[in-house]
């Protein structure tokens, strides 16, 4: 059913709420819709199955969408997950079996008896098999991007809603390296309301790069040239899309003395590689991590043995919105010296979640001390999502479903 773009969205969705078959409900509509926009998503799938009103309105677009704002604004996270990997023993092929657990997001943060991680689930995700690893291209809306490694040398894409556990398993992209390999993100281009899989392999000698870009709206895939010279882009990283713009760390000068840490961009909505520029630090010894807390980009710069300061860009694009959010001092414990990647922050400012090494950790502002909650697995990646309702499948599909 095509809602009446005339209609207020509110308007449509308590229509929706009313099941032609029955009487006036007992309760009013819009008391209805609300309650229904604050449920989990499992409760919602389970709702649908309650009425055809319910089943229409649950499944409505202008309701995922307000169900997925309210989500992601909700300040204590009770909609929010942590996705990680973690490595597995035996091996298999003279390499370990890396697989996915979740946990609730506002668990990790305040349980202070690790509860949360001790229990956190393994996840069956798509094309799950005891000898494929997995890995975490990026999320977003609660969509996650994940390449599953199905034969030697061999992976697959799938876009998966752990909320919902329907995935799309992309066709090859054919990307073939003209440098040294390629890099993967995941994000969601708000212009053209479509979710896009990037693969990028840098040439830096012709100074270009070749881009595939997967549309999940007509899914298919489409081949660009662009003009690139910001480094190599790290391949273990493709989490950050924030308002349309894909973020890698990269280094420049590779294996010299003067290698050091760029932010390479590639905008979806003009489909162009970019540099960000980053803050000015103090001088010094120093090892710098990409990451994103709420809406900002974020970087951790780890001074060894003294601190690590963390950055986070307000306005994006903009240098001089630069602001230092938090001076974590160090802790003379020597993994905690280590260079870490910033997951997460409270809305209050004072918990931040980061992994450092294979453990993961909360950093605690106001107490100024931090707890590892990581000891039951070896992480190697991490990434959050909010539950949502936000469908896998390339919008030509739609209809068969």
């Amino acid at each position: 059913m095509s809602p009446n773009q005339n209609e207020n969205p509110n308007q449509q969705m308590q229509s929706m709420a009313l099941d032609s078959e029955t009487s006036q409900p007992t309760i009013p509509t819009d008391i209805v819709v609300r309650i229904l926009l604050r449920l989990p998503v499992e409760s919602l799938l389970r709702c649908k199955s309650v009425c055809k009103s319910w089943h229409s309105l649950i499944s409505n677009p202008r309701f995922i969408k307000s169900h997925l704002a309210m989500s992601t604004t909700n300040t204590d996270y009770a909609h929010h997950t942590l996705i990680y990997t973690t490595e597995y023993f035996p091996s298999v092929r003279g390499r370990p079996i890396i697989k996915l657990k979740t946990c609730n997001l506002r668990d990790v943060l305040y349980d202070s008896n690790n509860n949360s991680i001790n229990n956190a689930l393994e996840v069956d995700y798509p094309s799950k098999h005891e000898s494929n690893s997995v890995s975490i291209v990026g999320s977003c809306n609660g969509l996650v991007c994940i390449a599953v490694e199905e034969y030697v040398m061999s992976k697959a894409l799938f876009i998966w809603n752990p909320s919902t556990r329907k995935s799309y398993r992309l066709p090859p992209s054919g990307c073939k390296p003209i440098g040294w390999y390629v890099v993967c993100g995941f994000g969601y281009d708000e212009s053209t309301d479509e979710y896009k899989v990037v693969a990028l392999s840098p040439n830096l000698i012709d100074g270009e790069a070749l881009v595939r870009i997967y549309s999940l709206k007509d899914g298919n895939w489409k081949e660009i040239v662009v003009a690139y010279s910001h480094g190599f882009p790290s391949p273990e990283f493709g989490k950050l899309c924030i308002n349309g713009v894909l973020r890698w760390p990269a280094s420049t000068g590779h294996g010299s003395a003067s290698c050091s840490m760029t932010i390479t961009s590639f905008d979806l909505v003009n489909e162009t590689c970019g540099e960000v520029l980053q803050p000015v630090y103090d001088a010094g010894r120093k090892d710098l991590r990409l990451g994103s807390l709420k809406e900002w980009l974020c970087v951790l710069c780890s001074y060894c043995g003294i601190r690590a300061d963390v950055w986070v860009m307000k306005d994006y694009g903009v240098k001089d919105s630069w602001t230092k959010l938090v001076s974590i001092p160090y802790l003379n414990v020597p993994w905690r010296d280590h260079p870490s990647t910033p997951l997460c922050v409270s809305d209050d400012g004072e918990r931040l979640l980061q992994i450092r090494r294979d453990r993961l950790i909360v950093y605690d502002s106001k107490n100024n001390s931090d707890t590892e909650i990581q000891k039951l697995d070896i992480c190697i990646g991490a990434c959050t999502f909010v539950e949502s309702l936000v469908s896998p499948m390339p919008a030509a599909s739609l209809g068969d479903i």
